[in-house]
């Protein structure tokens, strides 16, 4: 007898519909084809362990089980469920009527229960498109598969769940999440506000208008000053995802299997700060079975890369390509894969090995010598992709002592967002061109084209300052995006003065303050 049932492969974030055929014949061997990997071709173990502990007995028959397409490499154990399925179908246990209309995916427990796999929400997206009735996925996948409307989406908790479904001797309800009310819900809900942050006026404002403009920023101070402290509030000032966006970051953390049980959808910027050990691979996605890296999962986010010099070098290099694509090409022998990274990336940094160079309270006991070689530890081609480059200094006691907060993360978000209304306006005829820090060089010269007298002022900071030529079209960046938080038309010249104040870690500059 022969049986179908439907599955399918993940391959980055786009799934393919997989049918296991499942074929029984007279005699004792069990037949796998379709490019399964070790896990898949394991799970003929599990199945007969889950199935004997269910009252079920495997058949004793020469059984060949198809995965078509057959070129397309098979991996994981989400395939135990459908290749379960099918065999008892074969062998009569379970009703075959309904099987086409059903995508099913799932790990099998030894005990018969169903674990929770990766990818479900790109999965229950192709499920849909390929006009599948319904989808029947373990129960702690259920939120992030039902996020999908127009279909039918079924938790289970066990393989005799499936098989009382099918054969009609039990009665399930499918899961019904209302995705617009999850998303808003939760939107404006942040554990960390700008308003437990004392002083440092200068950075916030930084911070606000990098957040405005989508402007990758550093921030270089002694320890204690504060960086991690203020990095770690900027999702709560910037605006927020759009549902698409949400969808669109959600699957990313589905395929790397790192939504929680709960949640159906991510309505918050992502917050990802890798440690400093953190390899190549870890951070731009790829390996044996590819995965997403670190830049995807911060995808409409933010990016933290704490104490930067200490990461490896080779490791900064490869952020290179996707701080300016915007996405990254994972390419194999094999297959090619592409994920999105379009995030802000935000640094931190002592400004000496000991960490004391330039605070007035402590005295620093490295040479020049050594402050140069830590600040060469980022090269120039990096610190280029950095828009607002800011010094932090220890907040003085009078400061810190006061009871009253500072000015709260939603004050300043209501600025972001108008500012971000007025890019949105601007580039709508540009495609994939949403913030000031997308814009390309012709669009610099038609939207943040300084006057005469801003010009004049900056050619002369350039030369007196000894900022580098590609730190122009930075500050011209910049300057728009202050700009647009004041809600002036045109780039005047206070816009260009704090826009040339953000460029206090220019390589040139600090290079003849260190020495």
């Amino acid at each position: 007898m022969l049986v179908k049932t439907y599955c399918a492969a993940v391959m980055g974030l786009e799934a393919t519909v997989v049918t296991i055929e499942v074929s029984m014949a007279r005699g004792v061997l069990f037949h796998l084809t379709g490019l399964a990997d070790t896990a898949v071709r394991e799970s003929h173990d599990r199945i007969v362990a889950a199935l004997q502990n269910n009252g079920f007995k495997f058949p004793v028959a020469d059984i060949t089980v198809n995965m078509a397409p057959a070129d397309i490499r098979k991996e994981g154990s989400g395939y135990d469920l459908p290749l379960a399925i099918a065999i008892l179908a074969a062998c009569d246990k379970v009703e075959s009527d309904k099987l086409g209309d059903y995508m099913l995916i799932g790990e099998l427990g030894l005990d018969g229960s169903l674990q929770p796999v990766r990818g479900a929400l790109p999965i229950a997206i192709k499920a849909r498109a390929e006009k599948f009735k319904g989808l029947i996925v373990p129960k702690q996948n259920i939120r992030e598969a039902a996020v999908v409307n127009n279909i039918d989406v079924y938790g289970m908790d066990s393989i005799m769940d499936v098989v009382r479904f099918f054969n009609g001797e039990a009665s399930y309800e499918p899961t019904v999440i209302d995705t617009r009310r999850e998303f808003y819900e939760h939107q404006t809900h942040f554990e960390l506000d700008f308003a437990d942050v004392k002083g440092q006026e200068n950075v916030k404002r930084a911070l606000e208008v990098a957040a405005a403009g989508g402007h990758n920023l550093i921030m270089i101070g002694p320890p204690g000053s504060g960086k991690s402290m203020m990095a770690k509030r900027l999702p709560s000032i910037l605006p927020p995802l759009s549902l698409a966006e949400s969808l669109e970051t959600t699957q990313i953390h589905s395929v790397a299997g790192k939504l929680s049980r709960d949640t159906s959808l991510i309505t918050q910027r992502p917050f990802r700060a890798p440690h400093h050990t953190i390899s190549q691979t870890a951070l731009v996605g790829g390996g044996t079975n590819p995965q997403p890296g670190e830049i995807s999962l911060a995808h409409n986010g933010v990016l933290f890369a704490d104490e930067l010099p200490e990461f490896s070098r080779s490791v900064l290099e490869v952020m290179r390509q996707p701080l300016e694509d915007r996405k990254i090409t994972i390419a194999r022998v094999k297959y090619t894969i592409e994920y999105p990274c379009s995030f802000m990336f935000v640094a931190s940094m002592n400004p000496c090995p000991c960490g004391y160079y330039g605070d007035p309270t402590h005295k620093c006991v490295c040479s020049p010598g050594q402050i140069q070689r830590y600040m060469n530890r980022i090269s120039g081609p990096m610190l280029d992709r950095i828009d607002i480059q800011c010094e932090i200094s220890p907040i003085p006691f009078s400061d810190l002592s006061q009871a009253q907060q500072g000015e709260p993360s939603s004050a300043i978000r209501e600025r972001v967002i108008a500012a971000r209304k007025i890019q949105e306006e601007r580039f709508r005829s540009h495609k994939h061109i949403h913030c000031n820090a997308q814009m390309t060089e012709r669009m610099i010269h038609q939207y943040a084209e300084p006057d005469t007298e801003s010009l004049d002022m900056l050619r002369l900071a350039m030369e007196r300052l000894h900022l580098s030529a590609r730190a122009y079209s930075r500050i011209l960046k910049v300057a728009r995006t202050i700009a647009d938080l004041e809600g002036s038309q045109n780039v005047q010249l206070q816009h260009i003065s704090e826009a040339i104040g953000y460029r206090q870690l220019d390589r040139g500059d600090w290079a003849e303050r260190g020495m």
